[in-house]
Parts: structure tokens; sequence; C-alpha cells
């Protein structure tokens, strides 16, 4: 028996033959061969990881946000990735509208990303807990700054014993490419309207009234972050998060000390938590997947990106010492640091 989703390609290919044969029978080939596509339905499919029992309706959703946050879609080779903001957003409102989700996992492993976008994931979880349905955040390798910020939207945080998380704050990388320039010879001349129209340009270095432009930019943005963390963790007030939040890391033991994290557990042992408390002893784990392209709401285009995938070695572009336009980001990256 073909399975129904192998029999496609295959009728194609008859249809094709069918269509051309005659022509090659003749010996003459047309100059040309147009062959349109259509497009296949790309909406989330549920996938069903595991079932408690063969009767069990009640369901918990697995939800991911990996790699670096970004409000734009990545690329791979073979096309389009998905927006991470995008698809976060579709996932939820999935979970949301089946009356059979009690609640949601959303796994994180991500050093954090940009800024917009971890308050983007942050709405969104925010806005998915108004209906009543509980969000715990599991942190898997990392959830480092913009990947605790979304963190910090949900009901309850719990890390791996391994976790690495904290680094909250915000960075601006830029670089100073004037000393190369004036190397190999080469000058720029901005005509600009104002004279801080062009703050932050790599061919020249940077001013102080500049700097000092783009150091409350920061500040604001990392007065934002610790209010975010300072809703969303009770135990804390801004006095106790502010000592915090100097940019340092922390592993999953001094998080918990510093009631960063509510507890240390397995992703087994949160599932099991998580039943306790939507009131259900046999559930289905489900979580949402389609393949790559499809685009359903307002997040999902975005005019440039991102993450290139070669084979098995995936090159993030998204964020990166990006020369061209200074980029504000709640982001662990030594690295780029």
């Amino acid at each position: 028996m073909i399975p129904e989703r192998s029999k496609r390609p295959i009728l194609l290919g008859t249809a094709l033959l069918l269509a051309i044969g005659p022509v090659l029978s003749t010996g003459c080939l047309p100059s040309s061969l147009l062959i349109t596509p259509v497009s296949a339905p790309r909406r989330l499919v549920e996938q069903e990881l595991s079932r408690d029992a063969w009767h069990a309706k009640d369901k918990i959703a697995l939800i991911d946000v990996s790699g670096t946050i970004a409000n734009e879609s990545g690329f791979k080779l073979w096309g389009e990735d998905d927006n991470p903001v995008s698809l976060l957003f579709e996932q939820l409102d999935a979970a949301r509208r089946d009356r059979h989700v009690k609640g949601v996992l959303l796994r994180i492993n991500s050093p954090g990303g940009t800024v917009a976008a971890s308050e983007l994931m942050h709405d969104e979880i925010t806005h998915f807990r108004k209906s009543g349905k509980p969000v715990v955040a599991v942190m898997m390798d990392m959830a480092t700054s913009g990947g605790y910020y979304i963190a910090c939207a949900c009901d309850e945080i719990v890390a791996q014993p391994s976790t690495i998380t904290g680094s909250i704050g915000v960075i601006m990388q830029t670089v100073d490419l004037s000393g190369t320039m004036e190397l190999v010879g080469v000058r720029t001349d901005a005509i600009a309207s104002g004279a801080m129209k062009d703050a932050g340009s790599p061919f020249r270095r940077m001013k102080p009234e500049e700097r000092e432009l783009f150091q409350h930019v920061i500040d604001e943005m990392h007065d934002r972050f610790v209010d975010v963390v300072v809703d969303g963790r009770s135990a804390l007030d801004e006095e106790a998060v502010r000592r915090l939040a100097d940019g340092r890391i922390y592993t999953a033991t001094q998080a918990l000390d510093k009631r960063l994290i509510d507890r240390i557990a397995t992703l087994r042992e949160t599932i099991g938590s998580l039943k306790k408390r939507v009131g259900s002893d046999k559930i289905r784990l489900v979580a949402y997947t389609r393949p790559p392209g499809y685009r359903p709401n307002y997040y999902a285009r975005s005019p440039y990106g991102g993450r290139v995938n070669i084979g098995l070695v995936n090159v993030d572009r998204s964020i990166g010492p990006e020369w061209r336009t200074p980029r504000f980001l709640y982001l662990w990256a030594p690295g780029l640091n």
C-alpha cells in the first residue's frame, strides 16, 4: 500500500510523461515547457509526542523557542525559514483555540536576541495567559538575556540542572573601521540633516556626545528589562533585580538561590507537575509542526534576515557584528561583546 502523501509525486510524474510523451515519440521537442506548481496547505499540523492512555483527551502543548530571537525570517539553501516571532504567535494561537489543550510547556534554548523580538514574544505569551491556560517555561542548555526575558512572561520558570541563564542586560555592538580605511587611503563624506544623523557610523570614531546618546537608549532598554523581571518574579523587588542585572550569567543552582527561577527539574518531572497544575493525570503531549514557507500572520514577513543552514552547519547571520547598522540586543554572546 502506497501512502497517500507518496502518491502525489508519482501521479505528477505520470501526468508529465503523458503530456510530453506524444511529442517525444515524434522526435520533436517544444521550445519551452511550462509547469505551474500548486502550493500545498502548510498550516500547522498537530503532532502527538506521547500519550498516557489510549482514551486521553486532555493535551499539553510543547512549544520550542530555539536559537537567536529575531523578528525576521531565516534562510536555508532550499528556501526561507520560519520567523521565530511569527511561529510562536501561530503555535500559541493553535493552543488557545484547542479546548483540549490545558497548558503549554515553553521549552527555551536561546542566548537571546534583538530587543524588539524579545518584547514581542513576551507580549504574545502574556496575551495567551489571559485564556486561563498556564504556561511553564523550561530552560534547556541556556536561556540567557532575551531567552530569560520571555521566560519572565510565564507562570513558572523551571531550569535543567545544567542550564545557564541570566545575562540580564542590553548591548549595542559597533565597529570602527576608520583606522583600516586610513591605511588604504579611503575616506567617507556623509551629508546629513543633523549632527546625530550618522551617529554610530563605522567609518569614523564615535564622538563623546554620540556615546552619551546611545548610553541613554541602552539605559532605558535596561530599565524595561528590569521592570519585566520585577513583574514576572514576585519574590524579587527592583533593588534586588538591579543587583543581579549586571550582565553576568548564572548556573541553575545560582539562579534558584537568587530566585530568578522557581525550581530545578528535568523535562519529564516538569510535565508531571504541569499535569497536576491542570488537574489531569492522563494527557497527550503534542507539538505543532509544518513545512517551512507558509506565512500565516502579520509577523511572518520581514525585509531581511537571517539564518543560513548549510548541510548540518547552522550559520546564524541574523545577529552578529553588523557594521552597517548598530543593533540593540538582549543577547549573551561573549564573542560579540
